[in-house]
């Protein structure tokens, strides 16, 4: 009996850094979404294409030029780091954050043909119907108490061999201001420390529900794992009574943003992707008139 779908776990990967492999270190998780080509929304599932993305916080990218990702081989017992530009030659980022300063949402488009040739092991998570946004949530009735699973790769535990994701559990501990459109975020209580960050949040499926109140269907995605919410005591001075030192702590509770930011950043990398393509057959265009 499973909870969590296990194709899940091969839709996470561990994000790192330093060229080379005996000094990287894990730094963060990202997972990879599937968005579903308008031109096959109409077709059976079988045949429908998806472009990929991976998906992150923005301060994992921050102003690092490049990150290494890890794949599990689909042919082999053992895995294989790529490196990701996150800028390119003339010093274009490569990756998109959400326009908002408070969401804390990244992405960056991912090749799957290469993906493919490489033999690698992957899967990811259909927005279509894999993936809850706030509307879903609140129809289904999702509350204070609701079980969730967290994937991540916590205080850079990766094995260099293979890519074994570690899920943690929790519950969720503040939503209802989120569904009310007072925050475009909530809360889990679930511990996460750093190597969490970027991991994604899903729903656990409950067949319980105590009654006048819907049960959780299935696991999806419903969130990106932002940061833990600190807890800060200060140390007052005895003869001074001013404050002389801040001890900060973890505080158990974890900010996550949800799946409609994830989507948002997501169409906005593609406007802007579709903006340089046209930009740049404009370009080409005017060069063949001058050389006409």
């Amino acid at each position: 009996m499973a909870l969590l779908p296990p194709f899940f776990l091969d839709a996470v990967a561990a994000i790192g850094l330093n060229s080379d492999p005996q000094k990287r270190t894990w730094i963060g998780t990202g997972f990879i979404v599937g968005m579903e080509l308008k031109e096959d929304i109409s077709k059976p599932l079988e045949q429908k294409r998806f472009q990929l993305w991976l998906i992150t916080n923005k301060h994992v990218f921050g102003t690092l030029k490049e990150v290494y990702i890890k794949f599990n081989s689909a042919m082999q017992q053992n895995s294989k780091d790529y490196p990701i530009p996150l800028v390119s030659r003339n010093g274009r980022p490569q990756w998109i954050g959400h326009p908002n300063p408070q969401i804390d949402v990244a992405a960056i488009k991912l090749n799957p043909g290469f993906m493919k040739t490489e033999g690698l092991k992957f899967q990811f998570f259909r927005m279509n119907d894999q993936a809850m946004k706030k509307d879903d949530m609140k129809n289904i009735g999702f509350t204070e108490g609701d079980c969730v699973f967290v994937l991540s790769f916590p205080m850079g535990l990766v094995s260099p061999d293979r890519q074994y994701v570690i899920c943690r559990t929790g519950c969720i501990g503040r939503i209802r201001d989120f569904i009310e459109g007072n925050t475009t975020d909530y809360i889990i209580d679930a511990p996460v420390f750093p190597g969490n960050s970027g991991g994604p949040v899903i729903s656990c499926p409950s067949a319980l529900a105590i009654t006048g109140t819907n049960t959780i269907p299935k696991a999806d995605l419903i969130g990106i794992v932002k940061s833990y919410i600190p807890y800060q005591d200060v140390a007052i001075s005895q003869q001074t009574r001013n404050p002389r030192i801040i001890f900060e702590e973890n505080s158990g509770l974890t900010a996550v943003e949800a799946v409609d930011s994830i989507i948002e950043t997501i169409e906005l990398a593609e406007k802007r992707i579709k903006g340089r393509t046209a930009a740049a057959k404009h370009r080409g265009k005017k060069q063949d008139i001058k050389e006409t």
